[in-house]
């Protein structure tokens, strides 16, 4: 059952069941074959099966008022002792970066069934219309395939046009065009049989396990950047701008991690993603933390810059709500908005879709997790051979073309290695791989 952007169609009357369950043990082996839906970190998450309802919308403020109708028509039961974020009724969704440019389109789906664990609790909701009846949990029928013969294709841009648009976005930052833009690229992975998205799933889990891994609607990825988190009134958002590439030896990342946190280039670059996100939290917030200086976040390919803004919302503001908002913010499109999409769509010849678009969930009391969509690649829908891969770089005054095509590559490392490479060996570089590394509290 579907709705088309911009109707209000009288929302079905949804029956939702959520019990407690014993720990089902990783959940990412309990995909199914087809219809799958993952969000995972850290071992926790949701993993989602079938298809109740579906709305393609118009962006996440559209899809906020059909969510809300939708949850005003459902009876929900439970027999958790205290309701936990994600369980009960909930809605996965994707959403495209650019309306305007853009053959793809936006949507959110209610599954049928939902497995999830956090913080040690473990539920199983299950979700249909009145009519329906009840039904086991699928469990997955075979194990997920790795990709055999995988070759890569050329994207929309060879790499000498893509390292002369970023020429031409640094000579309009100089001419006063705007202060900063982000351009993105793309690489076409042709396997010889179908993929097998689970295997996606899996293997960027596990290297990436303090990212927030998806897969929704064809779109998978394991994204490091939080857009918005709201959790009882607190309201979490993890900035990312400023990236240097590891290189597995533990002495030179701590340099690097040293340099990166120094670099006047990455600081600018942040600094603008920051402010655009805290200015468009503000409105909504009774209070609001904007930390002064960012810290180094490690991940297993890259290291970044990373803020994590916070704040106290006011009643009524739902996570969807607020990622309307802040998409697109300054990591993602540049300063200021409007010329820096506009720059966008003249120099990178790309459809982005929902590349850089926000992905994640939101349930029935307005909680939820919106990611932006990063590190991902989209299958193709007439030929699941076939992924098209997305990375993209923040480009201000000091940029060079040559590093920030190097930039895109370590960003395209994730999705190319779960293709094509066995699991990334997490280099040792410790707790002390900057001064200042920060504990992971998103």
């Amino acid at each position: 059952m579907s709705s088309p952007a911009g109707a209000t169609p009288v929302p079905p009357r949804l029956r939702v069941r959520t019990v407690a369950v014993p720990d089902p043990g990783p959940l990412v082996a309990l995909l199914p074959e087809t219809d799958a839906v993952a969000w995972l970190r850290g071992g926790d998450g949701m993993v989602a099966f079938g298809e109740v309802v579906r709305h393609k919308a118009a962006g996440p403020g559209d899809a906020e008022e059909w969510w809300t109708g939708l949850v005003a028509e459902s009876d929900v039961e439970s027999d958790l002792d205290v309701t936990l974020p994600g369980s009960g009724l909930v809605a996965f969704g994707s959403f495209v970066f650019d309306p305007d440019n853009t053959a793809a389109s936006s949507g959110m789906v209610v599954p049928r069934t939902v497995l999830g664990r956090r913080g040690g609790r473990a539920w199983l909701t299950q979700i249909g219309l009145e009519a329906d009846e009840e039904r086991p949990a699928p469990v997955a029928s075979t194990p997920p395939v790795g990709p055999e013969g995988v070759r890569f294709e050329g994207g929309s841009l060879t790499p000498e046009q893509w390292r002369t648009a970023v020429s031409r976005a640094v000579h309009g930052i100089a001419g006063g065009l705007l202060d900063k833009v982000v351009l993105a690229r793309d690489l076409v992975a042709v396997a010889q049989e179908d993929l097998d998205p689970r295997w996606l799933v899996g293997r960027l889990s596990e290297t990436y396990p303090r990212c927030w891994t998806y897969l929704v609607d064809g779109l998978v990825g394991s994204t490091p950047e939080m857009l918005i988190r709201l959790e009882a009134g607190l309201a979490t958002s993890r900035v990312l701008a400023g990236t240097i590439q590891r290189t597995g030896d533990g002495r030179t990342d701590l340099a690097r991690a040293d340099a990166l946190s120094r670099s006047s280039k990455d600081l600018e670059e942040h600094e603008y993603a920051v402010a655009s996100v805290a200015a468009a939290l503000e409105p909504f917030c009774t209070a609001l933390n904007v930390p002064e200086h960012p810290y180094v976040l490690e991940l297993p390919n890259v290291l970044h810059l990373a803020s994590d803004v916070t704040a106290a919302v006011a009643p009524g503001v739902t996570a969807l709500g607020l990622a309307a908002a802040l998409h697109p913010s300054a990591a993602v499109c540049g300063t200021p908005t409007d010329s820096a999409r506009e720059l966008i769509a003249g120099l990178e010849h790309l459809d982005r879709e929902r590349y850089a678009g926000p992905v994640g969930w939101t349930d029935a009391s307005g909680a939820g997790e919106w990611a932006i969509a990063l590190r991902c690649g989209i299958l193709d829908e007439t030929d699941p051979r076939r992924i098209r891969l997305f990375a993209g770089c923040g480009i201000v005054a000091g940029s060079d073309p040559e590093a920030e095509w190097a930039e895109a590559q370590s960003k395209l490392a994730p999705m190319i290695s779960a293709l094509v490479k066995p699991a990334l060996a997490k280099p040792d570089l410790g707790r002390s791989a900057s001064p200042t590394a920060s504990p992971d509290p998103v």
